[in-house]
């Protein structure tokens, strides 16, 4: 970067986001909206922290609302943060997101407008050319090939996976040019549990070495050899031991062991990622605040989509209780 970092840089906007993280939904507010007697009063508890009124029985209406909260984010963000950069790391994702969908044949509304790059205008540019081209290098080359597999093979899985090694591969990419070693350490921790996520799943459906292979990522704090040898060695566990995913790998072996479901397993790996954003609520200001927050809002809004989903479904609030991840808060 031109300029060197200073902690100060961040004085302002990481008052103000200690201001915000009143708003946040934290472990009471989900409480209440568990034991509330009906949707409709789950849903106001969540305008009281400043998201739009939607149906809980519309799936649109409620995405659509979620997506205003996230929307709401990036705008304070763009708009007070020192260095954009920062911010588009987390941004990256839906644009993988959406080349995802669109090669899939998905509908546009499917699409989330969070990226780098604007929906509408990828929707547009991919129809006119009918290529990618129009894309940042890594993502381009990505799109065309993920493209071209699933188009041969029929396989989305193994479309995805390579969309998924290109993401992983440039959010590393654009968190290291950041030189901002917590938000490095994070994107690492973020690969280190997706890696650990395909490892299970493959342990569980019995695949072999080289079907995993091709969906571990590199850029981890644990390499991509030693995950595949823990995988083929049953060491997984040990592997994992001294890292923050010792518990989710715990879980995950116990799951393929007794022949469980993935629901704690998968509530624990996100928990540890958000756990690593969260050591950001011990840092007075800094750049550290504002990743934390952006990984705490994001956290807050799978909550929200857990806790309606399960409603909705008629599931005991015991159940939904059990899927809900830590809380930032």
């Amino acid at each position: 970067m031109s300029k060197k970092r200073k902690d100060t840089d961040y004085l302002c906007l990481s008052a103000q986001i200690r201001s915000m993280e009143r708003n946040l939904l934290d472990r009471s507010a989900m409480e209440r909206m568990l034991e509330a007697p009906s949707l409709e009063e789950a849903v106001r508890i969540l305008t009281e922290l400043g998201y739009e009124s939607f149906d809980p029985q519309d799936p649109a209406s409620m995405q659509h609302a979620l997506l205003q909260r996230r929307l709401e984010l990036f705008r304070q963000l763009d708009r007070y943060a020192p260095e954009p950069e920062i911010v588009n790391v987390f941004r990256l994702q839906y644009d993988y997101h959406n080349v995802k969908t669109l090669i899939k044949g998905g509908e546009e509304h499917l699409l989330v407008d969070a990226g780098c790059v604007d929906a509408q205008t990828l929707v547009r540019k991919h129809r006119d050319s009918g290529g990618w081209e129009f894309l940042p290098g890594p993502m381009a080359h990505a799109a065309a090939e993920a493209e071209r597999v699933l188009a041969q093979t029929g396989d989305p899985q193994r479309s995805d996976a390579l969309l998924d090694r290109a993401y992983f591969a440039q959010m590393l990419e654009m968190a290291q040019e950041t030189r901002c070693a917590y938000l490095v350490d994070y994107v690492r921790t973020t690969i280190d549990a997706a890696n650990l996520r395909s490892v299970i799943r493959t342990l569980r459906m019995g695949r072999t070495a080289a079907f995993l292979k091709e969906f571990l990522f590199p850029g981890g704090s644990i390499s991509v050899d030693a995950v595949l040898h823990a995988a083929v060695n049953e060491q997984v566990e040990q592997l994992y031991r001294p890292t923050a995913l010792r518990q989710a790998a715990q879980a995950g072996v116990e799951a393929v062991e007794n022949g469980t479901g993935l629901t704690a397993f998968e509530k624990l790996c996100d928990d540890a990622v958000l756990r690593q954003a969260g050591k950001a609520r011990r840092i007075p200001f800094g750049v550290e605040v504002v990743i934390g927050y952006v990984a705490a809002r994001e956290a807050e809004l799978t909550a929200v989509r857990i806790i309606i989903s399960g409603r909705v479904a008629g599931l005991k609030s015991d159940a939904i209780r059990e899927r809900l991840r830590e809380s930032y808060v």
